[in-house]
Order: structure tokens, then C-alpha cells, then sequence
């Protein structure tokens, strides 16, 4: 009998089991959704629905870049285990190669064809969930290019090449001819940007409501003073804020002598060209997540009885 895209999606909602699967499982019992449900789960294909409740906050950055164009991504799994799983790992870095075409859209990510397979990454991350046993997701992604020049990247507590708990993409356009101290200098800048995490690119891209919290900060702790002397120290005080926050203004982890700016206008004498970072992203895996600490603890006791 003819499966019906609507009758493979309500299995699918109903199992977490890839699109394939779910489409077999109807052939195989002829269209009837819970005799399909038993096909699954006899077949151990019915087990990402049991997990997607569960907190993914480990797992793995992934990064890819070539020349003049660069992707993050970040996959979550439930246990730092899996993240030294090489199958895993192998997922990871071919949703990465895939990312720089979604240009920082998820739902356009998800909805690509997965390397050498005839599924989408979204169901083939679901076959992975039945396969591996625990949850994982594709929790964001984000990608940079440039005209004329390189994006730079570096990746921290590496496992493999392009795969770590730190990823860090930096866009530097340039039309200078030796790209190859440029990449080296994107290297450096995305490994400052790793260390110092800043806020945005220079005052200018600092959030607003960020800027006027400084002031407020600032101006609580010089109350009375006369109105021309507090203007010089807000001044002062977002100087300040930009040292220690924005890329361009903070000291150079590599020579804290000199400024990231001041070590862009340096380098342009060896790359042949003026350069500018045209924008950055870094990513730290499971930031923001809230991860609950007790669900370890809290299954154990169930399994226990207590």
C-alpha cells in the first residue's frame, strides 16, 4: 500500500524514529500505526521520543573552515561519555561541514541531507539517539565569510581536529597576498577570543541597556561631584569597560604590551595589506543551558525502587 507522508509524520511524533524507519515500519504492518509502534521498539528504533526530555547539555563545538568561509556547531548529548564516542564524533564534524551552507540557521542545518546517507541531519541525529541511547539535539549554529582575506579559527580542549568544548570563529578581510600569515593571525586572534570571551568588537557593538548599567554603576559611586568632573569619569569608566571587554581594545594575550588593534596594524606590514576583523563568534558548549544536576541521581533511585 501507498504510506502517506502524514501517517510517516504522526509515527515519527509518536516514536522519535527516523523518517526511513517509521516509512518501513508502515509498510511492514500496512499503514497501522500501533502495530508499527511494536515494529520499532521490537527493532530498537523507538527510543529518541524516551529521551528528548532529557537535559543534553555535553557533547561536542564543532568547526570547519576554508579559506574565506567558516561554520560552528554545537550538538549536545546528555554525558561527556558520548562525546568521546567516535561515532559521535564523526556526526558532529559532517553536520560541520554542512554549516557554513546554512548560514546560522538551524532549521535549515536539520533539514539538509546528511553525508552519504538518504535521510536529513534531523533524522539522522534521531537515529543516533536510538542507536547511542541518550538525547542529543543540534543546538545552534553560526558561520562567517569575507570577501577578500580569511576566517580565522581555533577550537580548546580539542578531541580531534575541528572538534572541542571551545570553538571560535574571526572573519579577517584583507586584500594582502600572504594569506598564509593571515590564517596564522586569525589563529591567534580566535585563541584571544577563546581566552577573554569579550562582549562585542569595540563600544560601538556593546549593548546599550550594558553601556547605561556602567554609567549607572559609575555615577552611584561619585555622587556630588560637579557635573563637568562626573562627565570625565563616565568617559573614563567606558575606556575602561572597553579595555577589558570589547576584542579590538583589549590586550593581546600573546604580548599584553599591545592592544588586538595595535597588533592587526602591525601585522599589515607582513601580510602585504591593511586587515579588519569584520566579526566573530565564540562558542562554549552547554552555555546557558540549565543542567540538572540530580537527574543521575534521581534515575539510579528509581532503577533502585527508592
Amino acid at each position: 500500500m501507498t504510506i502517506s507522508a502524514s501517517l510517516v509524520k504522526e509515527l515519527r511524533d509518536k516514536t522519535g524514529a527516523g523518517m526511513m524507519d517509521c516509512k518501513s515500519a508502515l509498510s511492514e504492518t500496512d499503514g497501522d500505526v500501533e502495530a508499527a509502534i511494536d515494529w520499532l521498539r521490537k527493532k530498537g528504533l523507538s527510543k529518541a521520543a524516551k529521551k528528548a526530555g532529557r537535559v543534553a547539555a555535553e557533547g561536542l563545538v564543532g568547526v570547519a573552515a576554508e579559506g574565506k568561509s567558516g561554520a560552528l556547531v554545537e550538538v549536545n548529548s546528555e554525558t561527556d561519555f558520548v562525546a568521546r564516542n567516535e561515532q559521535f564524533q564523526e556526526m558532529v564534524l559532517n553536520i560541520a561541514s554542512l554549516a557554513a551552507e546554512a548560514a546560522g540557521d538551524v532549521a535549515a542545518l536539520l533539514a539538509q541531507d546528511y553525508p552519504g546517507k538518504t535521510i536529513t541531519v534531523e533524522d539522522y541525529v534521531k537515529e543516533m539517539v536510538g542507536t547511542i541511547g541518550e538525547n542529543m539535539s543540534v543546538r545552534r549554529t553560526a558561520a562567517l565569510a569575507v570577501s577578500d582575506g580569511v576566517v580565522g579559527t581555533y577550537v580548546h580542549a580539542q578531541i580531534v581536529p575541528g572538534l572541542g568544548k571551545i570553538g571560535v570563529l574571526v572573519a579577517l578581510e584583507s586584500k594582502g597576498k600572504n594569506t598564509e600569515e593571515l590564517t596564522e593571525l586569525g589563529r591567534m586572534i580566535a585563541m584571544h577570543i577563546a581566552a577573554t570571551n569579550p562582549v562585542a568588537l569595540n563600544l560601538d557593538g556593546v549593548p546599550e541597556e550594558t553601556l547605561e548599567r556602567e554609567k549607572a554603576i559609575l555615577a552611584d559611586k561619585n555622587k556630588g561631584k560637579p557635573p563637568q568632573v562626573l562627565e570625565k569619569i563616565l568617559a573614563g569608566g567606558l575606556k575602561s569597560y572597553g579595555k577589558e571587554n570589547c576584542l579590538l581594545d583589549q590586550a593581546f594575550v600573546h604580548d599584553p604590551s599591545k592592544s588586538v588593534s595595535q597588533a592587526l596594524k602591525e601585522a599589515e606590514g607582513k601580510v602585504g595589506a591593511p586587515i579588519e576583523i569584520t566579526g566573530y563568534v565564540r562558542f562554549a558548549l552547554g552555555e546557558g543551558i540549565e543542567k540538572k544536576e540530580d537527574d543521575f541521581a534521581a534515575e539510579v533511585a528509581a532503577a533502585a525502587g527508592g
